[in-house]
């Protein structure tokens, strides 16, 4: 989508603010030297050179001149304003870590006031030279959309945002010519076209239904005769998923969901921080906590501390799951769930599973791998036969190691599930969080199942 004028606008718009940045950073100086006090020019020679490099970091970091952010006025203040405040942060934490302390508050004062009026006055005077462009002279490329499907109106409802393209609009689908002995003479594709090319369209994009895939190489042969770029957007809106789209050598790979955990980067990034947590866990609070709940747990009921269950993990493969034990003994525990007053849990048992403090063990299994601190609980082997044959989409949450805490539990979907209602709404809630993972949050789980452990739940019994 890359056009002359899109590629100027870019290389203008990282000069100017480079510019920008070099004028306000010598007239604060200018100002501080003449109207606060003097300062050595060998400062202002040796920080500028640092001052230039850590704002083509911010603007790196914040993808300032990427394609997406210029083809958007939005996106270009929001990058702006993200980049200035991180240039603001990242220079004054350099001034202190080298313990540069030659420049006077003034100046920071009169630099940061000027680049953000500067660069105010920048974005708007821009802005409405752009605009003053498009009008008189329409630089831009000039595109319509075929197809009014579902797909074809959000595509032109994206088109239409973006400020360095020309969206004409839809082209109406007619009906096809047929001469009078029921001959072909035209199509509506062909008619669509034409109208295109008399419309001064640069590049169509077309919205093919996934039936319709068959007419792409008629679709092409019709554009290239016209001399008419073609763009296929497959309309896949129907179905409701999060298509990701991916290259495997030659070939175009659609993957049915988006899985971030299916990025190395974020599966690393997800296994550090559970290695970092249950370390601490087991290190600072299960040291000393285990002895002291080994004793109670053996005085209330005589067996094991440890209660250990065959539970379906990652991809549907068995693991042991480790507990406090909270029952008595009993040959009930691989098929039947802990429901309310249950006469099987002790009364240690009770207070375990309503602060949740029976899941610790549960860390040793996030340190070997087999959990994660955050992800869909795991089931009972007899459980995931039993719900896989009556609910939609349940499998998908196998795709993710499962977790002590989840997505789902947080929102209340824990305990006992008697109705099966309950169940889909716990797999709904486990496939977005799949579909939705990130870092922040995990941790956003992690304070939630905090609070909820101190506020109590309903479903902890």
């Amino acid at each position: 989508m890359e056009s002359r004028y899109l590629y100027l606008l870019r290389f203008t718009l990282a000069l100017t603010d480079i510019i920008l940045i070099n004028f306000c950073f010598f007239l604060g100086f200018y100002l501080t030297n003449k109207y606060y006090r003097p300062i050595d020019p060998s400062t202002y020679k040796s920080n500028v050179i640092v001052c230039n490099l850590i704002w083509v970091i911010c603007t790196g970091l914040m993808r300032m001149y990427t394609l997406s952010t210029i083809n958007s006025i939005e996106a270009i203040f929001k990058g702006t304003w993200r980049s200035v405040a991180l240039h603001i942060c990242l220079f004054l934490g350099y001034m202190f870590f080298t313990n540069t302390f030659d420049f006077p508050k003034a100046f920071f004062v009169s630099f940061y006031i000027l680049t953000i009026a500067s660069f105010i006055l920048s974005r708007f005077t821009g802005t409405a030279f752009q605009n003053l462009l498009n009008k008189n002279f329409e630089l831009r490329k000039s595109v319509a959309v075929m197809g009014m499907n579902s797909g074809g109106v959000r595509l032109a409802e994206y088109l239409s945002n973006q400020s360095t393209l020309n969206f004409k609009g839809f082209l109406e689908e007619e009906p096809a010519m047929i001469s009078e002995d029921g001959t072909l003479v035209m199509s509506s594709s062909t008619q669509q076209i034409k109208k295109a090319v008399n419309s001064g369209i640069n590049e169509l994009y077309v919205c093919v239904d996934t039936d319709k895939m068959g007419d792409l190489k008629d679709l092409i042969s019709e554009g290239e005769k016209h001399c008419v770029r073609l763009n296929f957007v497959p309309n896949f809106t129907d179905y409701q998923h999060d298509f990701r789209f991916d290259t495997r050598g030659n070939f175009m790979v659609l993957s049915a969901r988006n899985e971030p955990l299916e990025s190395m980067h974020n599966r690393f990034k997800k296994r550090a921080f559970d290695v970092i947590v249950s370390s601490f866990v087991i290190l600072f609070i299960l040291s000393w906590l285990y002895p002291i709940l080994a004793i109670i747990i053996k005085i209330q009921s005589p067996g094991p501390v440890i209660f250990k269950q065959q539970r379906s993990g990652r991809n549907n493969l068995p693991f042991w799951c480790y507990k406090f034990r909270s029952m008595r003994m009993n040959d009930e525990s691989g098929r039947r769930q802990a429901g309310k007053n249950d006469e099987r849990v002790t009364p240690i048992g009770r207070f375990l599973r309503k602060s949740s403090l029976d899941e610790f063990p549960q860390f040793f299994n996030v340190l070997f791998g087999y959990m994660s601190l955050i992800g869909p609980r795991p089931h009972m082997l007899a459980h995931t036969e039993q719900y896989r044959a009556i609910i939609d989409k349940y499998m998908i949450r196998q795709f993710l190691k499962p977790g002590i805490s989840g997505w789902a539990q947080v929102n209340g979907f824990r305990g006992e599930t008697k109705e099966t209602r309950l169940m889909e709404k716990r797999v709904e809630h486990d496939i977005w969080y799949m579909e939705n993972w990130s870092l922040m949050l995990d941790i956003r789980i992690m304070f939630m199942t905090v609070i909820n452990i101190f506020k109590g739940e309903e479903q902890a019994y």
